[in-house]
């Protein structure tokens, strides 16, 4: 049986899978990454994750790896840079190295992009050859395929849509520009609007999920903070769905539980600000992911196939 094994790299966690071809899940592992040891250790786990797939279903079906993780990847060097969660990665030939270890064709791609392939091969966009991934969380990833393929641009950063401008004058980014989108509309805005209006010191975004649920005064406020998410989300769908005239627009990540609360806003926000939703809107979905946490799994474990 042809199988691929795909990899999922984040701060905290590993997981890895073997999938086979019509994108059933062979087998699974996950456990917690050892970023407090350093680079080493941590290549060390992503061998050891791979090889105990490949042994357990066979080297002779064994077909590539794809690795997806967090930060830009500079897709022709296989390199890792601008990842805040992996520092001791980044600038470090990544891919060749896991090759090398394990004598095995190796494709590195960013995570969001990953998880955008997962839901076009087996998740929400099954079917459709275009279609826009923003993945909501601490931060807020992107990823673009069109025709099929990812859009890395010339240097494989293209789709960083959680740092295009909703606010001129918004909140300052880490990232140098104001009014980010991921400053007014990820788990880490809506923990920093919950402060800023007296409801608690450390509440996450499911805690302001709660709160929205609930009658009174801190309920109302909670509910505004998701007014400004949906609206933050809304306006830059509106412009990619005036970019793009995609048929289908995903979103995924740990926020979607509160969709109840932000989309209202969101899809008012889109009709208002486009055109092209306007004339278009029984052909244009703006939706929910369907692959959660799995997404990338299956994604990373897409590409070797994809990249032929």
């Amino acid at each position: 049986m042809d199988f691929c094994i795909g990899l999922d790299l984040g701060g905290t966690n590993l997981r890895a899978a073997a999938i086979d071809q019509s994108g059933k899940m062979l087998d699974k592992i996950a456990g917690a990454t050892k970023y407090t040891e350093g680079r080493e250790a941590v290549l060390d786990e992503m061998v050891t994750a791979i090889a105990t797939l490949r042994d357990r279903h066979g080297a002779a079906g064994f077909r590539g790896i794809g690795v997806g993780a967090p930060g830009f990847i500079r897709i022709q060097e296989g390199f890792l840079t601008n990842s805040n969660n992996l520092p001791y990665l980044e600038n470090f030939p990544l891919r060749d190295e896991i090759s090398r270890r394990l004598d095995a064709r190796v494709i590195l791609e960013n995570d969001a992009k990953a998880a955008a392939l997962g839901e076009k091969w087996m998740g929400a966009g099954r079917g459709v050859d275009d279609l826009v991934l923003l993945t909501l969380g601490t931060g807020i990833g992107g990823a673009i395929i069109s025709g099929g393929r990812l859009i890395r641009g010339y240097v494989g950063m293209a789709g960083e849509l959680g740092h295009c401008t909703v606010v001129p004058n918004g909140n300052p980014c880490g990232c140098g520009n104001q009014g980010c989108l991921e400053k007014h509309a990820s788990a880490t805005a809506v923990s920093a609007m919950a402060r800023l209006m007296h409801l608690g010191d450390a509440l996450s975004s499911k805690d302001v999920y709660e709160l929205a649920r609930q009658p009174g005064e801190a309920g109302d406020k909670a509910r505004d903070i998701w007014r400004v998410v949906g609206e933050a989300l809304g306006i830059a769908l509106a412009t990619l769905v005036n970019t793009f005239n995609f048929p289908l627009y995903l979103l995924s990540g740990g926020m979607l539980p509160a969709w109840e609360f932000f989309a209202p806003h969101m899809l008012r926000t889109v009709e208002r600000r486009s055109y092209t939703y306007r004339a278009n809107q029984t052909g244009t979905r703006i939706a929910q992911a369907a692959l959660g946490n799995e997404a990338g799994l299956y994604g990373a474990a897409y590409l070797p196939w994809l990249e032929g």
